[in-house]
Formats: C-alpha cells, sequence, structure tokens
C-alpha cells in the first residue's frame, strides 16, 4: 500500500493507540510519532463488583431462576476509548489537520471507531483489519509497504 507524503496512520486497539505521520514518500514511508494514547485496562472479572443478578418467575406452578445477561466492562471501556479517539480525528478532519488516514485496528475497534466517524469516512484511504499497535514503526512500516492497495 502507497501511504502518500503527509499522509496519517491510526494504528490502534482498545487501549493504545499511535497517530503516525508519514514525512516520507509513497514509494519509501518514514513514519513519525504524532500523537500517542493509552489507558490501562482492567480485566473484566476485576472491574465487577459480584456475580450477576438473578431473576424470579413463577411460570406454569414452577419458580424459575435465570441471571441477567452480564455487561462486558472491558469491551465498554474498549469502546468508549474507540469513541475518544474517533472524537479526537472528527476534530483534527475538521481542523485540516488530517488529510488523508489510514486506519489500522482489530475488526471490533475499527467497527467502533467506524460508527463516529461517518461524515468523514471520504478521508479514510485504507482500513487494515490488523492488531500492530504494539509492533516497532519500522516494522509497521514494512507491514504496510506489503499490503495490497485498496480496491
Amino acid at each position: 500500500m502507497h501511504v502518500q507524503h503527509d499522509a496519517s496512520v491510526l494504528v490502534t486497539d482498545g487501549c493504545k493507540a499511535l497517530l503516525l505521520r508519514n514525512n516520507g514518500d509513497a514509494e519509501f514511508p518514514d513514519l513519525r510519532l504524532v500523537r500517542k494514547w493509552e489507558q490501562r485496562l482492567e480485566a473484566d472479572h476485576a472491574l465487577k463488583s459480584g456475580p450477576p443478578g438473578r431473576t424470579f418467575s413463577s411460570h406454569d406452578h414452577g419458580m424459575r431462576r435465570s441471571s441477567y445477561e452480564e455487561t462486558d466492562l472491558h469491551a465498554e471501556a474498549e469502546a468508549d476509548f474507540a469513541r475518544k479517539i474517533a472524537e479526537f480525528l472528527q476534530a483534527q478532519f475538521a481542523a485540516k489537520a488530517i488529510h488523508e488516514l489510514v486506519l489500522v485496528a482489530p475488526p471490533r475497534t475499527l467497527g467502533d471507531i467506524r460508527k463516529h466517524l461517518q461524515p468523514h469516512m471520504s478521508m479514510i484511504k485504507a482500513e487494515i483489519d490488523k492488531d500492530l499497535v504494539k509492533h516497532p514503526i519500522a516494522h509497521i512500516e514494512s507491514l504496510l509497504a506489503a499490503y495490497p492497495e485498496p480496491a
């Protein structure tokens, strides 16, 4: 994939994000870190205060018990992080600080970000559904260079 000069690349997952800018050209990218976000997420079980609630119902002369569906607090925290990243990107698009963007994230995070960027989707050159946030920037450059161009 060719990332044009001065294009931005956002590499993120549910708790860390790297905004990179290409200081090189499309043939020889030189990604530089512009901004980094990180939030520490506890495991879902550590975020909960107790077991799920229960409900009782008497149906056909018998008592039935069932539990409420548990809320995945970890997934909610990741979705909230993605929303904050999307809000930052919207502000950057509005200020014309970002004119072209490549999004790199796991599929669920891409979906969470996409929900909040609808009016600015034309600024997104490509979406890559991979988790590369823990990779060194040089490795991200080489993976982007080897990735096929979007259709």
